[in-house]
């Protein structure tokens, strides 16, 4: 095993890897844009940019707290009747989480 492994490993290792191209993971990052209250009043595409920005960071922010609440969900349907003890810290996770996108978003509507 060694005597095929070890000449595969040190040509990957040494060849293939350094002479590759480093891909992004999963997603697209965008460079961060003045915030709308930053945009010059006859800026439309400042504008633009803004609200695309704000979006986007919604949606995010919409998503992490969706994956905390589904780890919550999954944590008290596992543990049953000691879920309260032994997901109290993914509870409190949510909690505030679930606070700080309320303070966030919570009061602009659904089109917000």
């Amino acid at each position: 095993v060694t005597l095929i492994d070890s000449p595969v490993t040190w040509f990957r290792e040494r060849v293939v890897t350094p002479n590759r191209e480093s891909y992004p993971w999963y997603h697209q990052k965008f460079r961060r844009v003045p915030t709308i209250d930053e945009c010059y009043t006859d800026d439309v595409i400042c504008f633009y940019e803004a609200n695309s920005q704000f979006k986007r960071d919604k949606a995010v922010d919409s998503e992490i707290l969706t994956i905390l609440r589904v780890r919550m969900e999954d944590c008290n349907m596992f543990h049953g009747p000691d879920a309260e003890a032994k997901c109290k810290s993914l509870v409190e996770t949510y909690k505030e989480a679930e606070a700080n996108w309320f303070c966030k978003y919570g009061d602009l509507g659904f089109h917000g």
